[in-house]
């Protein structure tokens, strides 16, 4: 894995400050200890940290064609390299390493912008072509490696792997983006495109952007998108078989390596199934690792060490204290931008422990959402046949009323907490599933926000990012268009940049099989009853598995990745909350309602209500302010430029 950054001059060829761009590079070190190189010409300059996987003596960045013409920089693996390779040379092309990045320019020289549709991995990439003074910069399928980038009022662009190196430009503009601040509140990440600051943006998930000089800068294009057709009429004997086929084969592919490789071992079924795989593929051990915590509730250890012994594994594992929660600014300084998901603690701590052991690491994530594992995508089929029986027109007003008037039962048995199920039924089918996903639901942000800041809204709700990828399924089967809901949002802004900034702050390459995307279009072939069966979810996956897992591992209860959030808030860091929560940072930016605030501090607190999730993604947010900025005494909307505050 890597680290990439650079600057394009659209306009002309002006020379690139030597000092800065090696400032952009040094600030993600981390993401490439190994080596680091660049290119400097008129109206452009490269620049890369290198983590060194495949062909560790030439594989150098950033790499050329044979005449020097064209320059790539390049963060990811492209895992069907060793087949594109001859495919190419046949074409006249010569290769001088074994690096996958070198078929990157060659693929650019036969095949142009086209050239993604024929990578099959995880990458981001940015290259330069002199002779058609074009900079092409793309980003894989599924959005496992990101990209951030900016337009500088002077007409150049810099590119980056991570928001901290477009934090080195003195021009960038850090003003705090108000629609960012929604989406925070309502998802616990800044969903793509945008970022937090104003200034700049990501690259999609799927998507290229194509800079010529002398041009205006277009909009991103997207080259891929996944289609729910559901009409495969395969069996479910014929399914499995298949499943296990595919599994095998992406697995394969991502165990080629030069350097010491591993995966992460949960305990739960997705990282068990490629643990089970890797075995099978692999003449050695494999090494595996898994965190455990000391407090029962949130313990899976047991369950890994299951998988470890069946299949005589190097089994790596610490025990994390319940208690771990000194992260907190560091992980604000790791993600750049607002995060709030609470397992990117453990998650920090796996790599940690893993790249003690190896340099890449499989890990399980992408599975539920491919194969249907998640327990709000039953809830959510079971409310959509109860909205299918009655029209909007008429569901709203009766179930609008009961969601208002039901008290919120936190503390009751879920079959008694009817409010959200009320709220859901007054709403279409992705109105619905973002309530249900939200931290903050939408009367919960109303309260939160200032009136001042309700008016720098002007009437965004981050619903509409949810509304904008509904429009785009082509499907309205109740399952597949949550599936596509979360392939474009929550997989995307929350899973994936959590496992790349915490393995990346190891310099720990983390490697997904589960999201190959080949394996992805071809589920989605399938129907939604291969996927949930009655109550049963990732039923085709479980039934594939059943041969090399046991069945404790395969049907017991999904536990999660989680910590102890509402013990934390009512004992260890009690006093922090209340002083982060109600302090000055956050009355300083004029976006709070400062009574609403205290509320959820107090009720918390007292025991009254379990606001454990909401007061964590305001305390990140606070923390993400002492760390990356500095607020002064105007609203957040109309600050100064902050100062990147470095962290110790």
């Amino acid at each position: 894995m890597c680290g990439i950054a650079g600057l394009f001059d659209t306009q002309g060829r002006r020379e690139f400050d030597p000092a800065l761009v090696q400032k952009m590079n040094d600030v993600q070190f981390h993401r490439g200890p190994d080596e680091g190189g660049f290119h400097f010409e008129p109206g452009v300059a490269l620049a890369h940290r290198r983590l060194s996987i495949i062909d560790l003596s030439t594989g150098q960045q950033p790499l050329f064609n044979e005449d020097g013409s064209v320059a790539v920089v390049f963060n990811g693996e492209i895992y069907n390299y060793q087949q594109l390779v001859p495919e190419l040379e046949a074409l006249g092309h010569v290769f001088h390493t074994r690096s996958d990045t070198e078929v990157i320019v060659h693929a650019w020289e036969a095949w142009g912008e086209q050239c993604v549709a024929r990578f099959r991995g995880m990458f981001a990439f940015a290259l330069y072509d002199r002779n058609r003074e074009t900079l092409f910069m793309a980003r894989d399928r599924l959005g496992v490696k990101p990209l951030f980038y900016t337009l500088l009022d002077d007409g150049s662009v810099a590119f980056g792997s991570e928001l901290k190196v477009l934090m080195q430009l003195p021009s960038l503009d850090r003003r705090i983006d108000p629609h960012a601040v929604e989406e925070y509140f309502a998802l616990g990440y800044v969903a793509e495109p945008r970022t937090i600051y104003k200034g700049a943006s990501k690259l999609g998930p799927g998507e290229t952007l194509t800079l010529r000089r002398g041009q205006a800068v277009s909009s991103p294009q997207r080259y891929w998108d996944v289609r729910f057709t559901l009409d495969n009429p395969l069996s479910l004997e014929d399914a499995t078989t298949e499943l296990t086929e595919r599994l095998r084969e992406s697995i394969r592919l991502r165990m080629i390596s030069e350097v010491p490789l591993g995966a992460f071992l949960s305990g739960g079924v997705d990282s068990s199934a490629v643990v089970a795989i890797m075995a099978g593929l692999s003449g050695e051990p494999v090494n595996t690792c898994s965190i455990g915590f000391d407090d029962p509730a949130f313990n899976e250890s047991a369950f890994a060490k299951l998988v470890a012994d069946r299949y005589r594994t190097n089994h790596h594992i610490e025990t994390v204290q319940s208690d771990d929660f000194d992260l907190i600014d560091t992980l604000a300084v790791l993600y750049d931008e607002p995060y709030a998901d609470s397992s990117a603690i453990p998650t920090y701590r796996v790599c940690q422990l893993a790249r003690k052991h190896v340099t890449v690491a499989l890990s399980g994530d992408g599975g539920d959402e491919s194969f249907g594992g998640y327990r709000r995508y039953r809830l959510h089929a079971m409310e959509e046949r109860l909205r299918s029986a009655m029209p909007l027109g008429v569901r709203r007003p009766i179930f609008g009323a009961l969601g208002r008037l039901y008290p919120k039962a936190d503390w009751a048995p879920r079959m008694f907490r009817a409010k959200t199920t009320f709220q859901a039924l007054a709403r279409d089918s992705v109105q619905a599933y973002f309530h249900s996903v939200s931290i903050l639901r939408n009367e919960m942000r109303d309260s939160l926000y200032s009136d001042t800041f309700k008016r720098e809204l002007a009437g965004y709700n981050a619903e509409e990012v949810f509304q904008r990828h509904g429009n785009n399924a082509g499907t309205d089967d109740p399952l597949a268009l949550v599936q596509y809901l979360d392939l474009k949002t929550y997989l995307i802004g929350d899973i994936n940049t959590k496992v790349d900034r915490a393995s990346m702050a190891h310099s720990l390459e983390v490697r997904e099989p589960l999201m190959d995307h080949e394996l992805v279009e071809w589920l989605a072939t399938l129907p939604s009853s291969l996927k949930i069966h009655g109550q049963e979810g990732k039923y085709l996956f479980k039934k594939a598995m059943e041969p090399h897992l046991p069945d404790d591992v395969l049907y017991r209860p999904k536990m999660g990745f989680a910590v102890p959030l509402a013990r934390w808030f009512r004992g260890p860091l009690k006093q922090r909350v209340r002083d982060a929560v109600l302090g000055d940072t956050l009355a300083a930016t004029g976006i709070f309602n400062p009574q609403y605030l205290r509320h959820l501090v107090d009720a918390h607190q007292s025991g009254r209500r379990d606001y454990s999730s909401p007061l964590w993604t305001v305390l990140m947010f606070e923390a993400f302010l002492r760390n990356q900025a500095h607020v002064g005494d105007r609203t957040i909307t109309t600050m100064a430029p902050p100062e990147l505050v470095k962290a110790s």
